[in-house]
């Protein structure tokens, strides 16, 4: 919240400061957000991601469907077999799900941390594009974050071209 009201502070002081002969003050806007949805790079990160952890996905989704089929056997025959075939299926069903759960949950750390490492590659061409273009255009003041933006200062679009030219 302090950042905020000091970039308003800051983009209000600005021309003030500046004096009163000074040209205008060029403000921009970067919506980060849609620059991590739609810009080239990024989708390339996250298709390089679906690569990569692709097969990982698929052995989880097979050792699920194992559990189901199981938990399924054990439901319908479980009355007819006997005692000790009952409770070792069931022991081989804890141990799946547990297995499975641990599994699920490396799965789950190594995506996020993967993720983390191509964003942020992302963000860091997304930030070199940015600076490039507000020091090409003469901006004053680009912001990433606002709670309300008037779509005249936005430079997304030049952003998410920019980077598709790269």
């Amino acid at each position: 919240m302090n950042k905020i009201i000091a970039v308003v502070l800051a983009a209000t002081l600005l021309p003030i400061a500046a004096g009163a002969s000074a040209a205008e003050t060029k403000i921009g806007f970067v919506n980060t957000e849609r620059v991590f949805r739609e810009a080239a790079p990024a989708m390339k990160a996250q298709k390089k991601l679906e690569k990569e952890f692709a097969a990982r996905e698929q052995e989880l989704q097979k050792t699920a469907k194992q559990a189901k089929e199981l938990q399924t056997h054990l439901e319908r025959e479980g009355v007819t077999i006997s005692e000790s075939d009952r409770r070792n299926k069931e022991r081989d069903l804890a141990n799946l799900n547990r297995d499975f759960q641990r599994a699920q949950r490396e799965f789950r750390e190594d995506l996020n941390l993967r993720r983390n490492e191509e964003l942020g590659a992302v963000h860091d061409r997304a930030r070199k594009t940015i600076m490039e273009i507000a020091e090409k255009e003469k901006f004053d003041l680009v912001l990433e974050e606002a709670v309300y933006f008037s779509p005249r200062i936005d430079i997304t679009d030049r952003v998410l071209k920019a980077l598709a030219d790269k």
